[in-house]
């Protein structure tokens, strides 16, 4: 079995601290480099991130922003990896799950690989793939999780993936893969096989195949 992983809110708690400064640094952005006040700049950051996924798609589009520059000025990652907290237990979770680990995240690839790195679960990953080797197309959008498949030489039916997001996880589904979502609500949508409300609870899922 193959496991895709998000990142954010699935193999740590990014929403208390870290999204707060993201979101942050994005209105910063948009305030030095394109002239808006702070309101606005708030205003057009969730505007773009409704519209398109992800801000930067906006920015990009729109405003002929570099996305590296972009995303290297909103993840900082001396800022950030203090304010991300880690379980010493998440390695040997993943280690007794059988088959290889891959993270698949809409976050910049420098931010994947740090925060991986950070968790102490690096060398128990196969591949992290961030929003550079996704060609800048956010999850749900299809082309991503295609591309993953393709570069890791697998196919959907040989992997189930991991996330809090549903509307990741119909994507997932639609292409042939197993889907395990994680949220505290009680309903379940109809393209996910099993919900859970803690990672740890992964290994008593009962996989197909």
């Amino acid at each position: 079995m193959n496991w895709l992983f998000d990142l954010d809110e699935t193999l740590h708690h990014a929403g208390h601290a870290v999204f707060p400064r993201i979101s942050q640094r994005m209105t910063d952005y948009i305030v030095q480099h394109l002239g808006y006040d702070q309101h606005a700049a708030n205003q057009l950051r969730t505007h773009y991130w409704r519209r398109y996924g992800a801000t930067l798609g906006g920015l990009v589009r729109h405003h002929q922003v570099s996305a590296d520059h972009f995303l290297r000025f909103t993840h900082d990652m001396d800022e950030l990896l203090p304010w991300i907290n880690y379980s010493n237990r998440l390695p040997q979770l993943l280690r007794a799950l059988p088959g290889r680990k891959w993270v698949f995240s809409n976050g910049p690839q420098h931010y994947v690989e740090a925060i991986t790195a950070h968790l102490g679960i690096g060398h128990l990953i196969s591949r992290c793939y961030g929003i550079e080797a996704l060609g800048y197309k956010p999850k749900p959008r299809s082309y991503g999780y295609l591309h993953v498949l393709r570069d890791a030489g697998l196919t959907a039916g040989q992997c189930v993936m991991i996330e809090d997001t549903a509307a990741n996880l119909r994507t997932a589904k639609r292409l042939g893969m197993q889907t395990v979502w994680i949220n505290q609500k009680q309903f379940k949508p109809a393209w996910v096989d099993w919900r859970i409300t803690k990672l740890q609870q992964l290994t008593s899922i009962p996989l197909r195949g």
